[in-house]
């Protein structure tokens, strides 16, 4: 379905909900873009049955941006459409282009009365003409294409001396199995962790719905660290398209004391490039209530980013 709109783009704008996995696909691997974008993380929500929309923007030059969009009823009556992280822009768009193209998504989803759509795009300029409803979402980008050497001059001092001091450690770390039956533990270990420390993620069981989404193990790694036959660390990554995401993080008092995360996070910084990421997400930062693991993250050098908000 097609749904034509008048436009300052290059004529005229059309949206369409029939876009396929491949092109989809094919598109995230040329334009780094969030987890949330990935069709892949959509097929996992949908496994968990949330209602998962996809739309393609065009003019007469070609595509201009993607947009997966999630939709849920509440109460039975509000409708409610988020877009997390998107759309992702395939074409350098000014904020008026932009605040065009959602606003277009927008009144195009054909969602019944009462109704809220929200937007958080990936910009740090608003889009022009939508009302901004919370603030951004702060988190800290890593760049692929740089090699290792440079990559390794970026880190903080502290951060490089405690990584220093973790290759001489002695620790043991290893690619774990990326097979359910041998990383289950992690997930469960990091239910443990949110019940613990009362925070909310995305539930553990979208780690292997958007696996068998992928259909590839080179979709997930998981690194870990040992000391003799004694697990100590762990961290998971998801990639997706030509981006990798930082999911899941687990240390022991010992792996803090050695500088477990430095070494794991360094060794997959190589392994991520090898499997052809050009940008890391870290995830996100919060200084007030996660001072340590903000510390942690922008200590890598990475671009710290404040994405413009939510936008309705």
């Amino acid at each position: 379905m097609d749904i034509k709109a008048d436009s300052s783009l290059r004529g005229e704008m059309r949206l369409s909900f029939d876009i396929d996995r491949a092109t989809w696909d094919a598109e995230l691997r040329r334009h780094p873009a969030a987890l949330q974008q990935d069709w892949n993380y959509g097929e996992a929500l949908v496994e968990l049955g949330a209602d998962v929309r996809r739309v393609s923007i065009e003019d007469d030059q070609g595509r201009l941006a993607l947009a997966q969009i999630t939709v849920r009823k509440f109460a039975g009556l509000l409708t409610l459409a988020v877009c997390t992280r998107g759309p992702v822009w395939l074409r350098e768009l000014d904020a008026g282009q932009k605040g065009q193209v959602i606003r277009l998504i927008k009144r195009s989803l054909g969602l019944s009365w009462p109704r809220v759509t929200l937007m958080t795009p990936d910009d740090v300029v608003p889009p022009a003409g939508l009302s901004r409803v919370m603030t951004g979402y702060s988190t800290v980008l890593l760049d692929l294409n740089q090699d290792l050497t440079t990559l390794r001059a970026g880190f903080d001092g502290k951060w490089r001396n405690r990584l220093n001091a973790a290759e001489k450690s002695g620790l043991k770390s290893a690619q774990n199995s990326v097979k359910l039956a041998q990383y289950r533990w992690l997930l469960q270990t990091e239910e443990g962790q949110r019940e613990e420390r009362g925070y909310k993620a995305t539930p553990a069981a979208l780690v292997p719905a958007f696996q068998t989404a992928t259909g590839d193990r080179d979709s997930l790694l998981i690194l870990r660290a040992d000391q003799g036959r004694e697990k100590i660390a762990a961290m998971m990554f998801l990639i997706h398209g030509c981006s990798a995401t930082y999911h899941i993080g687990w240390n022991s008092e010992t792996g803090r004391k050695l500088g477990a995360h430095n070494l794991l996070l360094w060794q997959a910084l190589d392994e991520l490039k090898n499997r052809g990421v050009v940008q890391f997400d870290l995830g996100g930062v919060n200084t007030t209530q996660g001072a340590g693991l903000a510390r942690f993250k922008i200590g890598t050098g990475g671009e710290v980013v404040t994405y413009c908000g939510t936008y309705f």
